[in-house]
């Protein structure tokens, strides 16, 4: 049966759908039977996340109002076979979908998969709701600024009203060069704040915000291995800016 884990983060831009879908692909590259179900049914933009938006031709609506099976309606990515993308409501959009119907529908994936990573929409109204309903893990996505703080400790809040299996927190945008300045508060900091433990740590960095998908930042690696092995390992973002080179790099980076 799948491990459903909802990502979400209780509010917009922290990176949950960036992260959904590349962690998906890293599982998947590991042998990981992946969907990525886009519970974000205003945005709706995972398959564009994904590069098969032009592939999708079914989404849950469908299933859910039998147009189609379940298995028909998942995009098989091109390059990362065991990765598969469901979309949300594409064709009718103006449709309530409850969280009883999307749950049917992942049940009935769940024996042919590993993994099902359930795209969060932002905000904590009702389609959070229908998200986490449908999951047994959650992933918190949050940033070190003042309101991803606050949403994501709204979110926590609600989240533990669930009784999932497991919560963990990943943090994003985490510059190394502030940290090693003793600037902004550090990702432990943050995961004692939350009372959450620390999955992963993304670094800010384009090679994560404008790669392809092909090209698997470190950070993401980390993160799938510690969801597969249940041990810890957190990507080093002050390495950069270590050492003579490291300090030239802090020194460059304060005068873009």
């Amino acid at each position: 049966m799948a491990r459903k884990i909802v990502v979400t983060s209780g509010k917009g831009g922290v990176g949950k759908t960036t992260l959904a879908v590349w962690l998906g692909a890293q599982l998947a590259q590991k042998g990981q039977r992946v969907v990525v179900f886009d519970a974000d049914f205003g945005m709706n933009d995972v398959d564009l996340a994904a590069g098969v938006e032009q592939l999708a031709i079914y989404d849950i609506v469908d299933v859910i109002e039998g147009k189609c099976r379940a298995k028909q309606a998942l995009v098989k990515h091109p390059q990362r076979g065991n990765l598969h993308i469901l979309t949300s409501a594409r064709s009718a959009p103006e449709r309530y979908v409850s969280p009883q119907a999307v749950k049917v529908v992942l049940d009935g994936l769940s024996p042919s998969f590993d993994f099902i990573l359930i795209d969060c929409p932002a905000g904590l109204g009702e389609e959070f709701h229908r998200a986490v309903a449908i999951a047994d893990e959650a992933i918190v996505v949050t940033m070190p600024t003042v309101s991803a703080l606050r949403a994501a400790d709204k979110a926590v809040s609600l989240l533990k009203s669930y009784h999932l299996v497991e919560l963990y927190l990943v943090v994003n945008r985490v510059r190394g060069d502030l940290l090693l300045e003793g600037q902004g508060i550090s990702p432990g900091e943050i995961a004692e704040l939350l009372k959450l433990p620390l999955l992963g740590i993304l670094p800010e960095t384009d090679d994560i915000a404008f790669a392809a998908l092909d090209t698997i930042h470190p950070s993401i690696r980390m993160i799938a291995a510690c969801l597969l092995s249940g041990k810890r390992k957190l990507f080093d973002v002050t390495k950069r800016y270590a050492g003579l080179w490291g300090n030239l790099r802090r020194i460059a980076k304060k005068h873009v």
